[in-house]
């Protein structure tokens, strides 16, 4: 394939190069691009060194898979562009999530969507909805869900590179027992504390993130009637988000199904509870896996489960999911 990586020289840009190498994606020609500022940057990709070029319509000519981390505005503007000169779009920002032509896709739960792609554009969902799905794919199969509350603890990276800069300043002030520095990237002290995110809300008083989670997470499970009620806030972690659901089904599912069903899930690592197992962010830290555990019965519904899921933000949440659409773009022939 002839690729272009945007929006190289970000977090999730970087993760995106490295996951292409090791999932040995299938590779012809490859161009990072970046804005201005990134313009004439090194970077490096299976051992050679390439120069990032400016995001400009020219650069994408030829080009059959572009995978793009950029802001919602940039990718608003560049993203039809691509599309319009050939290429399949993977884009990791909000722009594109809930138009209607544009499939969300996680692969382990709806690649099928892939094959309805009207404007050339697939959106990479939230970093939040994509373990949430893939945790509940499996018993979506059996009984369909019917309404999910989660309580997120989503680690300082989710704010990118400058989250854990910001986050490495305050631990070590903290930890040092000094005066902890201003936030520079989150909304408030992240050092043995925890913060509600984006205090934007609603009408409703709901934050945007929730709502990326509520709109997402019906959109990729392919059901607008499923209730989501979620509550999400960062938490003192570097890496890996981590999710406390309560899962209520059309029909009651058990917990031997349940844990039999997420032991052979797609994408999942099961965590025996018994066997003294649980998830824990240091466990999914630099795999592409959702890992799940702490399978319980809802004592309040019989309907209802209870999950512990933990994955990492950055890669699965992002930079391995957009990696395996364009994976499956390539296996279903949708690109040739």
């Amino acid at each position: 394939m002839n690729v272009a990586v945007v929006g190289a020289t970000g977090a999730v840009g970087d993760l995106i190069r490295k996951v292409l190498v090791e999932r040995s994606f299938p590779i012809k020609s490859i161009k990072f691009l970046a804005s201005e500022k990134s313009a004439g940057k090194p970077v490096e990709f299976a051992g050679k060194q390439y120069t990032v070029e400016p995001i400009r319509v020219e650069a994408f000519a030829g080009v059959q898979i572009v995978l793009s981390s950029t802001p919602g505005s940039v990718s608003k503007e560049f993203s039809p562009i691509a599309a319009k000169a050939g290429a399949i779009v993977v884009d990791n920002s909000s722009a594109w999530r809930m138009d209607p032509d544009c499939p969300l896709v996680v692969p382990e739960v709806n690649a099928d969507q892939l094959h309805h792609i009207k404007k050339g554009i697939v959106a990479n969902p939230n970093c939040v909805a994509i373990p949430l799905c893939v945790a509940l794919k499996p018993l979506h199969d059996i009984s369909p869900v019917k309404r999910i509350v989660v309580a997120t603890y989503q680690s300082s990276s989710g704010k990118g590179a400058k989250g854990l800069v910001d986050f490495n300043a305050q631990v070590s002030a903290w930890a040092a027992g000094k005066p902890v520095p201003a936030p520079t990237a989150h909304r408030a002290q992240l050092a043995g504390n925890v913060i509600t995110l984006d205090w934007t809300l609603d009408p409703n008083g709901f934050t945007e993130e929730e709502n990326k989670v509520i709109n997402e997470t019906k959109k990729i499970l392919g059901d607008a009637t499923i209730g989501v009620s979620p509550t999400c806030v960062r938490v003192p972690v570097k890496v890996a988000h981590s999710e406390a659901v309560t899962v209520e089904f059309a029909r009651p599912i058990s917990v031997a199904d349940a844990r039999a069903a997420l032991a052979k899930a797609p994408g999942v690592v099961f965590m025996d509870d018994v066997k003294g197992e649980f998830p824990q962010p240091i466990h999914a830290e630099g795999s592409d896996h959702t890992f799940v555990g702490r399978v319980r019965q809802d004592p309040s519904n019989p309907n209802a489960l209870c999950l512990w899921v933990v994955a990492d933000n950055l890669r699965k949440g992002a930079a391995s999911n957009a990696v395996q659409c364009a994976e499956e773009l390539v296996k279903r022939g949708i690109v040739k």
